[in-house]
């Protein structure tokens, strides 16, 4: 049986370990620098396009890649699905409206793209898989703003190599694997890594991008 006096020390003792302010709650550390999209290449002072949101509505941090950096080129591809091209007689290009400048055109209803200037087809068709239901691709006109070749997502933690952004966190850019599987991306436009290398040389900064339509079940 525990005396009246041992109570009263036990309750003192108790009110006092209530008064003590709880020290500063121990912050966790910072996630680990993710290493250099381009092997052998540093990064930049300034890596935060994972401050990116899961939906692409913001724009990565943009910096100028270094000579160093841009001569490396991604890894090949991995043996991904081998896909037919569509014969350019198969495709209507008029839905995409006609400049004297180049124009990425993006019909999402059939998952197609192709490059154009004036009525001429510079590049394509080409098949490519745009953002599944929750993560559409956004239509309307948009631009080439950020050319990034060994880009990484620090939000899917995956490769986006020959990255070209044309609206917030949205990009062409190529995918190791096959484009029809998982059926839709996060947003951006993957395209086959082949055809992801020809347009990265074919459009540049500041090019025009107008996508349309409606990817099926989204």
């Amino acid at each position: 049986m525990i005396s009246q006096t041992t109570r009263r020390g036990l309750s003192l003792l108790l009110a006092m370990a209530a008064a003590i302010p709880a020290g500063p709650a121990l912050a966790e550390p910072p996630p680990p620098r993710p290493a250099s999209p381009a092997p052998g290449v540093p990064l930049p002072p300034s890596y935060s396009w994972q401050q990116d949101t899961p939906d692409q509505a913001l724009a990565p941090d943009t910096y100028t890649p270094s000579a160093e950096e841009d001569a490396v080129e991604p890894a090949p591809a991995r043996g991904e699905e081998l896909v037919e091209s569509v014969p350019l007689g198969e495709v209507d290009t008029k839905k995409c409206p006609t400049r004297a400048y180049r124009v990425a055109c993006v019909d999402l209803r059939r998952q197609l793209m192709w490059v154009q200037k004036g009525k001429r087809v510079l590049l394509g068709p080409m098949p490519v898989r745009s953002g599944r239901a929750g993560y559409v691709t956004r239509t309307g006109w948009h631009k080439v703003y950020w050319k990034h070749k060994n880009h990484w997502s620090t939000i899917y933690e995956t490769p986006m190599p020959y990255s070209q952004f044309f609206d917030g966190g949205q990009a062409f850019h190529g995918i190791y694997g096959s484009i029809h599987n998982p059926p839709g991306s996060h947003g951006c436009v993957n395209l086959r890594l082949d055809d992801a290398r020809r347009l990265w040389k074919t459009l540049h900064k500041g090019d025009r991008v107008f996508a349309w339509g409606r990817r099926p079940g989204t």
